[in-house]
């Protein structure tokens, strides 16, 4: 019979970014949330808010736009209560970025992420060594941008031409175009395959994969059913001596424990530290925190 008490126990913990001037989760409940975006109010779906409102509702009607969902997943449109910007630009401490409106609820940034990019930044400046770092699935290039600025040398992959085109102009934006940041248009899962055989080599990798999504040329990411073999490959495209690896997952029935196990397997053999735990927003008016996604890290003994 096996020994159900025989387990390691995951160093569990919580992660909220306390570095924001720009944004503010105002208030949630009733599966929706109430941010400040730079000087605009936006109201957005957030199914894990599940309790009641803490503010009134004149302040929930006091916005400039709602997302209106529509039954497809990830559909919708913007609702306009005031005459506002599609487009415009925000800050988190001396990275710039344009916050941006379109036919989905998302708007180019998770500010709970920042929270990453302070831990990230802050292994990266450690490492006192010049770090080459992959960033897969990078999205509008925030991570990167973070990355470039602490000293590495970044490869930033995404399979949307959009997300890659408005991550070179956030770029442009926080005036960092003498970092050394490679912008690539590819599959992940491919590209990690190609660079193993190339035996590119890599100091430390940030992992946001999607739980479903499209490659450029039309192939197919399924979290439960490739993130196994991405995390064999990038395990490929490890240095002997890595600085660290980030993994985050949003929107998928796992739970943090679940990435810290396959982590634990990615990594084994080499001398590090695993974390794991949920990313949370702590709200204004209530002071609860609302969960937004879990991850796993690894980080170098050295």
């Amino acid at each position: 019979m096996p020994n159900f008490n025989n387990y390691s126990t995951p160093n569990i913990s919580i992660l909220s970014p306390t570095g924001w001037k720009d944004y503010a989760l105002l208030d949630s409940g009733n599966g929706w949330r109430l941010e400040k975006w730079g000087t605009y109010r936006l109201v957005r779906p957030e199914p894990e808010a599940i309790w009641r409102p803490a503010l009134s509702e004149k302040e929930w009607h006091n916005v400039d736009a709602t997302f209106q969902p529509s039954p497809e997943e990830n559909g919708g449109h913007w609702i306009f209560h005031r005459d506002i910007p599609t487009r415009w630009k925000m800050s988190y401490k001396d990275l710039s970025f344009w916050v941006q409106l379109s036919n989905s609820r998302h708007v180019g940034v998770f500010p709970e992420q920042a929270a990453q990019w302070d831990w990230m930044s802050d292994r990266i400046r450690s490492s006192k060594r010049s770090l080459q770092v992959l960033n897969l699935f990078g999205y509008t290039g925030l991570a990167s941008l973070a990355a470039a600025k602490a000293g590495a040398r970044v490869t930033h992959l995404d399979a949307s031409h959009k997300a890659v085109t408005w991550a070179h102009e956030n770029q442009q934006l926080s005036n960092m175009e003498d970092k050394p940041i490679r912008w690539i248009v590819d599959d992940a899962l491919k590209f990690v395959q190609r660079e193993s055989r190339r035996n590119a080599q890599y100091d430390g990798l940030i992992l946001d994969p999607p739980k479903f999504g499209r490659g450029p040329k039309g192939e197919v990411w399924e979290f439960y059913r490739l993130l196994p073999n991405l995390l064999a490959a990038c395990r490929q495209a490890l240095n002997k001596q890595p600085a660290f690896v980030i993994l985050t997952a949003y929107a998928v029935k796992a739970s943090s424990i679940t990435l810290y196990t396959g982590m634990q397997e990615m990594m084994s053999g080499l001398n590090g530290t695993i974390s794991a735990g949920e990313i949370v927003l702590p709200e204004q008016s209530a002071g609860r925190l609302l969960s937004t996604a879990i991850f796993a890290h690894w980080s170098s003994e050295a």
